[in-house]
């Protein structure tokens, strides 16, 4: 029997002890720590966008295109899309447990590259957005201000030019999302009244709009061939985009016979504002812009929770006047306090075992036998759990817990 190697070697023994100990040692400094256990399966989430389409229109030339692109992708379980009235799709495919989600979100974007060129052209103007979804919610702050002027859209701009891209490059963070964002837009609100009684369309208007505010390459002067007294050679730049209300106000929509024009202030009401109003987001009464953080899998809770609030506190010389945030979800405490009640709870349970095996054996030698083989199955463990992918959370240390006494028994 392989116990008796170690009867006859106890030397041999001891330094396999030391070696599990070392290990395990080195285990509790890397391994992640959670609340619970991951269990959901690895999603890509694919979404795009056709502005002024409706749910229908959207499931017939987008979702339908990209779908049977993505269909039998290496690892899919099954997915699931969704198509809204506001020209939003959605499409999240999963994967087998097994799968490594840097991998499948590779495999997606070279499906679901073979489908943009079919899609329309408002489609592939704005792209397709594919990325991992983490599903491990960490923490929610809100971002809010005492000053009156800024707003939830002043805020919701303010965390996105400063802030999210910030805190998604911090090691250990799966994703920083802003719920309910507001993105500057120019809103054109067309009178339809006016624009009949001037015998035009929407399309009219559009297509003004597409085409006196755009970003075109000029050319140069002076480039080869050119007259031998030719010395400059100069790039031309233009105007390019439409940047205010009033500039779009100026846009010509038709010129009459008697030299006047038609231009987009008459017929329409032209501001900068939000480019949705689905959402509003207060906290304690004021606007708000409420961001989420995502653990990315394999990290540690509480190093990322604490990595993401000094990085925080690095950026708020960067905040205007007024502007601060508050904490209204932060799972880090409890897997602290959990961490902390569960290392008591092992010492507890250690201690009385022990009293329990001295009582019963009278005789101290004998009792040090079997305890010395706790702390070494114990402290192992956390190498085993390292080993296989596991993390040190709720479930797994009350294992720990409930196997102390099984370890002393087989000691």
């Amino acid at each position: 029997m392989i116990f008796e190697v170690f009867i006859r070697r106890p030397r041999l023994a001891m330094v396999i002890s030391l070696v599990i100990t070392l290990a395990g040692l080195i285990a509790i400094q890397v391994i992640p720590v959670a609340q619970y256990p991951s269990i959901a399966p690895p999603t890509v989430r694919v979404q795009a966008s056709y502005p002024g389409a409706d749910a229908r229109t959207v499931e017939e030339s987008v979702a339908q295109l990209i779908e049977n692109a993505i269909n039998g992708v290496s690892g899919m379980r099954y997915m699931k899309s969704t198509s809204s009235n506001d020209g939003s799709y959605t499409l999240n495919v999963v994967f087998e447990l097994s799968t490594n989600p840097d991998i499948a979100t590779v495999s997606v974007q070279n499906r679901a590259s073979l489908a943009l060129a079919k899609l329309p052209q408002e489609v592939r103007a704005t792209g397709l957005k594919i990325d991992k979804v983490s599903t491990d919610l960490l923490q929610v702050f809100m971002f809010h201000s005492t000053d009156p002027a800024h707003d939830q859209l002043f805020l919701s701009n303010f965390v996105t030019i400063n802030i999210l891209d910030e805190l998604k490059r911090i090691p250990g963070v799966g994703d920083a999302f802003l719920f309910g964002a507001r993105d500057y837009s120019m809103r054109i609100w067309i009178d339809p009244q006016k624009l009949a009684n001037l015998k035009l369309t929407t399309t009219d208007v559009i297509g003004a709009v597409q085409s006196q505010s755009l970003q075109a390459a000029a050319g140069r002067v002076g480039a080869a061939p050119f007259d031998s007294d030719q010395r400059l050679q100069l790039t031309i730049s233009t105007k390019g985009r439409l940047t205010s209300p009033e500039e779009f106000r100026r846009i010509i929509l038709r010129s009459e016979t008697d030299g006047s024009f038609v231009r987009l202030g008459d017929v329409a009401r032209i501001e900068l504002e939000a480019a949705s109003f689905d959402s509003i987001a207060r906290f304690q009464g004021r606007p708000t812009a409420p961001i989420g953080i995502y653990l990315s899998p394999g990290a540690n809770a509480v190093s990322v929770a604490k990595a993401v609030s000094k990085r925080l506190e690095e950026l708020r010389s960067r905040f205007p006047s007024g502007l601060s945030y508050s904490y209204v979800y932060n799972t880090a405490e409890f897997v602290s306090a959990m961490m902390k009640k569960v290392v008591a709870t092992l010492l507890e349970a250690f201690a009385l075992v022990a009293l329990v095996v001295f009582i019963f054996l009278g005789r101290l030698r004998p009792t040090i036998i079997p305890l010395l083989a706790v702390p070494v199955s114990v402290i192992g463990t956390f190498a085993v759990l390292l080993a296989f992918g596991y993390s040190a959370n709720t479930i797994s240390l009350l294992a720990l817990v409930l196997a102390i006494g099984i370890v002393v028994d087989d000691a």
